[in-house]
């Protein structure tokens, strides 16, 4: 990896942002002992063993988030969140709308704007091979 390359530098840079921004969302679910309601809240969506999949996707966030900012496996956990992000889209925000403030209250523009972002990385890492 050259650090000189702009390129190069942005994506890590977004790499990284994106890696804190996945880690605290699934720390904070731990931290404020919210892992069971959001068990409770995939298990009432028609979702199997929601309690597992919670702990599931919450250990994926920390985990993976990690290793994305590793740059291991990259474009594959970027295409993951991508999908964890477009499902949370389906199951809450878009019935909220768009705005996440100001004109609504937690909509679906942060989501796209970070399925965008992990589109990004998925493409520009699939395509040289990483």
């Amino acid at each position: 990896m050259n650090f000189g390359d702009n390129k190069t530098s942005a994506l890590v840079f977004l790499r990284m942002v994106l890696s804190v921004l996945m880690f605290i969302h699934g720390a904070a679910r731990i931290a404020n002992g919210t892992v069971d309601d959001f068990g409770g809240f995939l298990g009432s969506s028609g979702f199997p063993f929601g309690f597992y999949l919670a702990w599931t996707i919450t250990l994926f966030e920390l985990v993976a988030s990690v290793l994305f900012a590793a740059g291991f496996y990259a474009w594959i956990i970027a295409l993951i969140f991508a999908i964890h992000l477009g499902i949370g889209i389906a199951l809450v925000h878009y019935r909220e709308g768009w705005f996440v403030v100001g004109a609504g209250r937690n909509g679906m523009e942060f989501s796209v704007l970070l399925i965008a972002a992990f589109l990004t990385i998925a493409l520009a890492h699939y395509k040289r091979g990483k």
